[in-house]
This record gives C-alpha cells, sequence and structure tokens, in this order.
C-alpha cells in the first residue's frame, strides 16, 4: 500500500490537466470582462444615438 501511494505522488499525468482547467478558467473569466465591456460601451452609444435621433426635427 505504501508503495501505491509514493507511485501515485510521483505520478505527474494529470498535472497537466490542471493546468488546462486553470488556463481554461482564466480564458472564461477574460472573455465575460470584455463582453461586459462592450456591452456597457454598446448601451452607451446607443442612448447616444436615440438622443441625438429623438432631437432632429425631420421637416426641416
Amino acid at each position: 500500500m505504501i508503495k501505491f501511494f509514493k507511485n501515485f505522488r510521483k505520478d505527474e499525468a494529470g498535472a497537466v490537466t490542471v493546468d488546462w482547467v486553470v488556463l481554461t478558467a482564466a480564458v472564461a473569466a477574460l472573455a465575460g470582462v470584455v463582453y461586459s465591456s462592450i456591452e456597457t460601451g454598446a448601451s452607451d452609444l446607443t442612448a447616444k444615438t436615440s438622443t441625438f435621433l429623438s432631437a432632429q426635427d425631420p421637416s426641416l
């Protein structure tokens, strides 16, 4: 049983999986931040465009 634990501790096969999980989580978090930033900018632009268009007089 002790030999099993020693071999298990030396085995690094799962370390790559942990690296990929951490990397994938970081990419997903970054994508969420970018999406939030773009959404905020687009909402502001839409509001400013709406304000500008509502102030125009089409009869001129």
